[in-house]
């Protein structure tokens, strides 16, 4: 019996009760906010180590890919399989692209379905739930993994278990929502009920089967994208006219609540979703006064608050159960009882048209990184540093002109008809409407001042003509 496990990794969201360090751009899932300097993503690839699993399936959103990439290169998983989707079309279609993929390429395998951005402390039970659900898995079953609840939580679904299921799983009663407190209460006396971890292992055939008999729609339309997707890169990109066109559901509501062979296993293995900034606060280490500091912060009389500087000296006095995340565009000052609310923030600097939702200062490509250190009406400052042997596109702009000055690394510039080196201290200048390059074709990585100077410095006033990352 084959028994091979493959990881899939649910990498969407934007994480944006976790504002001003998450962002459209850069989610929470991309960013270390528990596991010291391993992202989430990474950290919940990390503690698969020793499953004996298969290279993941990643799936994440077409503008996330670089990220992506980027996170798994850095662990030595440059063939891990990623799966772009156009728009998110929420977890069922989702799993069902990884599992079309997964028979597809390695044999009707079992499937470990996570999300990218929770925390799990304690990886021993986590394993040890993992392989006590493998018999249940074997049988056919369809199994979600139940946290056992340490207080009444109103921020988490919840599962009910029913009749036990050989010596590690109880059949699933049904699924709630996220409950009123007094309900929340009710469930975690009766000791029937555990938090919906949003974890799930069966074979994928098992649940394309299932959701062909509940939801064919969706399946569907799956099968159609998967059929016309196409290679680029390190990335798999469905076709996206298809599944656009696919129905959104999550798997709890397309399968999970309807098929009769749902087990529960439990999972008391340190668990959280990190879903807001009082959520990070519970799971952190805090020091005697019930502070969690991160960056460099002064405190004077303050207790049970969260501070994150990250790129100033943060001081407090006289605080207590508040929420402060500084960033080099914007600060967060909350109540920690608040905390759910901060999604209403990010929906006003949406409606505002405001670009603090969408990306921070300091952007990431697939080539390096770029920092915006000042602006103005007619000019624009960035930090840019090249990685070694990367290649920005071969580009023209409108509106705009731009002076490069080499701080460190040498500079190979195409500026028009002529190709030349610019090094340290040494400076060039690409007139309005000429198609230029930068490389870097050192071992060291390239760092300039880019000065833009014109009558628009968007981002959209860039015309590609060639990139070796498949964005021209």
């Amino acid at each position: 019996m084959n028994l091979s496990l493959v990881p899939v990794v649910m990498a969407g969201g934007s994480g944006s009760r976790l504002w001003p360090l998450s962002r459209q751009l850069n989610p929470k899932q991309f960013l270390p906010l528990a596991n010291g300097e391993l992202s989430m993503l990474q950290a919940t690839i990390r503690r698969l180590e020793g499953l004996n699993v298969a290279l993941p399936y990643l799936i994440c959103n077409d503008q996330h890919r670089f990220l992506a990439a980027e996170q798994l290169r850095q662990l030595g998983m440059e063939q891990a399989k990623i799966l772009l989707e156009p728009a998110g079309r929420n977890t069922a279609p989702a799993i069902a692209l990884a599992a079309l993929q997964a028979i597809d390429e390695a044999n009707d395998p079992i499937l470990l379905v996570q999300a990218a951005d929770h925390l799990i402390r304690d990886v021993a039970s986590f394993h040890s739930g993992i392989r006590s659900a493998l018999p249940l898995v074997a049988e056919g079953k369809l199994v979600t993994f139940g946290i056992v609840p340490n207080h009444p939580e109103t921020g988490y679904g919840y599962i009910e278990k029913g009749e036990p299921v050989s010596d590690s799983g109880y059949m699933v009663i049904r699924f709630v929502e996220k409950p009123t407190l007094l309900t929340a209460q009710e469930y975690f006396v009766s000791g029937r009920h555990y938090w919906n971890s949003g974890m799930f292992m069966f074979r994928a055939s098992r649940y394309l089967e299932e959701l062909e008999r509940f939801r064919p729609d969706i399946l569907d339309a799956c099968r159609k994208a998967i059929a016309g997707a196409t290679q680029d890169m390190h990335f798999t990109r469905v076709e996206p006219t298809e599944f656009l066109a696919c129905p959104e559901d999550s798997i709890d509501y397309a399968v999970m609540e309807k098929t009769t062979d749902a087990v529960m296993v439990p999972l008391d293995a340190g668990w959280s979703d990190i879903g807001s900034w009082s959520a990070l606060w519970d799971a952190s280490q805090k020091n005697e006064q019930g502070n969690v500091f991160k960056g460099d912060v002064f405190d004077e009389q303050t207790r049970q608050t969260y501070v994150h500087a990250d790129s100033r000296l943060v001081a407090t006095v006289g605080l207590e159960n508040l929420v402060i995340v500084e960033t080099k565009d914007a600060v967060l000052v909350a109540h920690k009882d608040h905390v759910q609310d901060v999604k209403k923030i990010v929906d006003r600097l949406k409606k505002e048209t405001r670009s603090e939702h969408l990306n921070h200062r300091e952007v990431y490509r697939p080539w390096g990184i770029y920092e915006s250190i000042d602006n103005g009406k007619r000019y624009q400052v960035k930090r840019i540093t090249v990685q070694p042997g990367a290649k920005l596109s071969v580009q023209m702009h409108h509106h705009r002109a731009e002076h490069w000055i080499v701080v460190s690394g040498t500079a190979k510039v195409t500026n028009g008809d002529q190709i030349y080196l610019v090094t340290e201290n040494q400076s060039t200048y690409i007139p309005t409407g000429q198609i230029h390059a930068l490389e870097n074709p050192g071992k060291i990585p390239l760092e300039l001042i880019e000065v833009q100077s014109g009558t628009y410095l968007g981002e959209d006033d860039i015309i590609r003509f060639e990139d070796k990352y498949g964005r021209a």
